[in-house]
């Protein structure tokens, strides 16, 4: 912490053991008495009217009355701050600091100490500490500022606060790496900053500092000074909407009670509606980017206990509602409040859905990129929703009318499975026994059992709550999904199985032409050519095949023949080409073919 000091001569103000008097210690007898509050001090003029203009008129006045005693009622800073000024008056040595000088300020300023008086009056060299020391402090400033309080309006018409502000606001845009100051940081690490931590600690110890540095010592301002610094650094625009959101939530924690009760008690309302309406202000520009959904419903919450403003509350919902698929079913259990008759605030809810959407239609024009996150965001609206609807189930005051409603708020393709819709209306029946036939029919026809996974239809498939029209539903389209399987699981064996079997073949037949001498290569070649000049007869026959099939019907045969005879003669040469057989046996060789296909199966 600053300080200056001011003066050399001992302390010669002392009290006479009652706290009310002060008196200066010397062989000079007193002639003025000024009182400050229902402090007396017993003075000399001389010293004090060399350096106070005031103190000239106010003794001129008393005078004029025949007194020797000055009443002060309203003076800044009190009786401290009073001696303060006397003791420079005298010379007395003086310590100015952080948590007195703006006290002494004021006072200076109510007894006109200036330079027109006296050459290095006390205004003056108050200024010079300030400017040179003060504002040139993090924490100094900070204190400065929350003293500032309780001298209105002197400090603000003398625009040390907008000076504090401003110094705080500069210092919080400063670049993290060139700060030097020391500041308080208790917040707990997350896994990222731990290990860069480690990482620094490995390397001299050398500590960074992290872009929210400033937030926890600014959390000590009270809410109307808070306000002017985050409006100042706001205003500087170079603080990222994610720090001022942090900064935000650190003061809400800070300053919050968090028990309900404690919220809404008398003693303390008018102070947390405050508080919640100008964090609300404060929220980013950009519907409360930078803040996260969670602490934005947390607030909401908040705002409707202590009763805060219907703008407060319109604008947590458009904020809430632009990223509520960013939200948990905890963070959407709201109490309801009177008249309302269920547990949980369920219109409010309906509220943020029918927002989302609205905000989702009005950004339908969009890069790919982004197109692939809205599909994301628009699953998690549906298991948000499934989810909500599964816990406000359990309430036996929530009709059926709000229950169709709210699940009936989002599109269709927010749901790619229906497991989570079929729970929740399963605790709705189980919560609800009294319902008609009709209205159990009417409630189920809310899921899609086609939609349904393996295990929801094989729970839904015993579940006697369920009419029973919707068990045969899901029995046959189980059934039907499980022939599915089942052909589809089939024909890839014997495709897998065939592919390989033509594959194995098609090697041993280029292994048994490896082994052919180039004479019997050449006659093979002959003979095949004569062979085709035969089998014009026999070419209507082979037409009736499908060209695919004829393929692996002609690599079939070649290899069957071939892998027969050439175990009794390499030699032999009487191989002969697929072409030259008659149509019968084209067929009965076609059909041996696709029986040997099925036989793999």
């Amino acid at each position: 912490m600053k300080f200056m000091k001011l003066g050399s001569k001992p302390d010669a103000l002392q009290a006479d053991g009652k706290s009310i008097i002060r008196y200066v210690s010397s062989d000079l007898a007193t002639d003025v008495i000024i009182n400050v509050g229902e402090v007396k001090f017993y003075l000399h003029k001389f010293p004090l009217l060399s350096k106070s203009n005031r103190l000239q008129k106010l003794v001129s006045k008393a005078n004029e009355e025949n007194s020797d005693e000055i009443f002060i009622a309203d003076f800044p800073g009190g009786p401290k701050a009073f001696e303060i000024c006397a003791k420079f008056c005298y010379g007395i040595t003086v310590t100015l600091n952080a948590y007195n000088v703006v006290a002494a300020r004021c006072a200076a300023e109510y007894l006109e100490m200036t330079e027109e008086i006296d050459k290095g009056n006390l205004i003056f060299k108050i200024e010079v500490f300030l400017n040179s020391s003060i504002f040139r402090s993090w924490k100094d400033s900070i204190i400065v500022l929350q003293t500032t309080k309780s001298l209105l309006p002197w400090s603000e018409d003398l625009k040390i606060i907008g000076r504090c502000v401003d110094s705080i606001a500069s210092k919080t845009s400063v670049n993290p790496e060139h700060i030097m100051w020391s500041y308080t940081y208790n917040r707990k690490l997350s896994e990222s900053d731990k290990i860069t931590e480690d990482q620094m600690a490995s390397r001299a110890k050398i500590e960074s500092v992290p872009r929210d540095w400033w937030v926890e010592d600014v959390c000590e301002l009270d809410i109307d000074l808070y306000k002017r610094v985050m409006i100042a650094v706001t205003s500087k625009g170079r603080m990222d909407g994610v720090i001022i959101g942090e900064a935000l939530k650190v003061y809400a924690v800070r300053w919050l009670p968090e028990s309900v009760e404690a919220l809404a008690s008398d003693v303390h309302a008018w102070r947390n509606k405050t508080l919640v309406e100008t964090i609300v202000c404060l929220l980013p520009s950009n519907y409360g980017g930078g803040c996260s959904c969670s602490f934005l419903l947390k607030l909401l919450k908040v705002a409707i206990l202590v009763g805060a403003g219907e703008s407060s509350r319109e604008e947590l919902i458009k904020s809430i509602s632009f990223r509520l698929h960013e939200a948990s079913v905890k963070d959407l259990l709201i109490p309801a409040r009177s008249p309302q008759t269920t547990i949980y605030d369920v219109q409010l809810v309906h509220c943020l859905l029918n927002g989302w959407m609205t905000f989702e239609r009005e950004s339908c024009e969009m890069e790919v990129d982004e197109y692939r996150d809205k599909g994301k965001s628009l699953v998690n609206i549906g298991r948000l929703v499934d989810g909500y609807l599964a816990e406000i189930a359990h309430d036996s005051n929530l009709g059926m009318s709000s229950f169709i409603e709210l699940s009936q708020s989002i599109p269709e393709f927010a749901r790619p499975k229906h497991d989570g819709l079929y729970r929740a209306i399963d605790i709705y029946l189980k919560e609800h026994p009294s319902l008609t036939k009709a209205e159990r029919k009417k409630i189920c026809g809310l899921m899609d059992v086609k939609k349904l996974t393996v295990d929801a239809s094989m729970h839904a498939a015993q579940n006697e709550r369920l009419p029973l029209r919707v068990v045969v539903q899901v029995l046959f389209y189980e059934q039907l999904r499980a022939s599915a399987n089942v052909r589809a699981l089939s024909s890839n064996q014997c495709d897998e199985e065939y592919e390989k079997a033509v594959g194995e073949n098609c090697e041993a037949f280029k292994d048994e032409m490896s082994h052919l001498s180039i004479k019997d290569e050449e006659e093979f070649c002959k003979k095949g050519k004569l062979s085709k000049k035969n089998s014009k007869s026999s070419k209507s026959g082979m037409q009736l095949l499908p060209s695919r099939s004829r393929r692996i019907f002609d690599k079939l045969w070649i290899v069957g023949k071939g892998h027969g005879e050439n175990r009794s003669s390499e030699t032999s040469g009487s191989s002969n080409s697929p072409t030259s057989v008659v149509p019968a046996d084209t067929k009965s060789s076609g059909s041996s073919a696709r029986q040997r296909r099925h036989s793999v199966s």
